[in-house]
C-alpha cells in the first residue's frame, strides 16, 4: 500500500468533523513513479465528516508544482488548486469503481487516500504547460528565438486583380 501517512484511521474517531493536514513534496509523486513534476510544494487539507452510516471526505489542495514548459522545456512554477469530494460507505467487498463513492468492507478501520490525492493533483495541472514568460515576453531563450524565425510570415493581400476563375464562380451565386 502506497504512502502509509495517507492512511486515515477512522474507527477511533467520534462522529462529526475531523481535519487532517499534509504537505506534499516530490517524494509523494516519486512513490507513484510519476516524473512530470520537477518539484512540488502543495498543502493538502482533508476534512472528514463521520456519521453513523457513512463518511464524507473533502480534499482541498493549494500549492505549486514546478514543471517544464511544453514549448521551451524551461522549468517554471505552476500554481494549482484542486478539490475533491468522496463519500465512503460500507459494504460486503471493497469497491472503488465509482469516482465519487468508495465502498469499504465492514470491519475496515482505516482508509488510504493517496491514490485519490495523486489523481486529483495530476489532473489539476493544465494540459498545455506554457511558461508565463512567453505570454508577457519576459522569457528569453534560444528555443523561442528559433521558433520566431520559423514562424510563417504574414502575407498582405494588396489590391490586386481578382482571379478570373473565382469571378466565374461568383456569377453562379448571383445568377438565378
Amino acid at each position: 500500500m502506497k504512502q502509509k501517512e495517507f492512511n486515515i484511521p477512522f474507527s477511533g474517531l467520534k462522529q462529526g468533523k475531523h481535519e487532517f493536514k499534509y504537505n506534499i513534496d516530490a517524494t509523494f509523486f516519486d512513490s507513484f513513479e510519476y516524473d512530470e513534476f520537477n518539484n512540488t510544494d502543495i498543502d493538502l487539507k482533508v476534512l472528514l465528516n463521520k456519521t453513523s452510516t457513512m463518511m464524507e471526505l473533502e480534499l482541498e489542495a493549494l500549492g505549486i508544482v514546478n514543471i517544464n514548459c511544453d514549448l521551451t522545456s524551461e522549468p517554471f512554477d505552476q500554481k494549482i488548486e484542486a478539490n475533491l469530494g468522496l463519500i465512503i460507505k460500507f459494504g460486503e467487498t471493497y469497491d472503488d469503481e465509482d469516482d465519487e463513492i468508495l465502498i469499504l468492507p465492514h470491519g475496515e478501520h482505516q482508509v488510504n487516500i493517496a491514490q485519490y490525492v495523486y489523481e486529483m493533483l495530476v489532473l489539476a495541472v493544465p494540459q498545455k504547460r506554457v511558461h508565463p514568460g512567453i505570454a508577457d515576453g519576459t522569457l528569453k531563450s534560444d528555443v523561442l528565438d528559433r521558433l520566431k524565425e520559423l514562424e510563417p510570415k504574414e502575407t498582405k493581400i494588396e489590391n490586386k486583380e481578382n482571379d478570373p476563375r473565382w469571378d466565374e464562380l461568383k456569377k453562379l451565386l448571383t445568377d438565378k
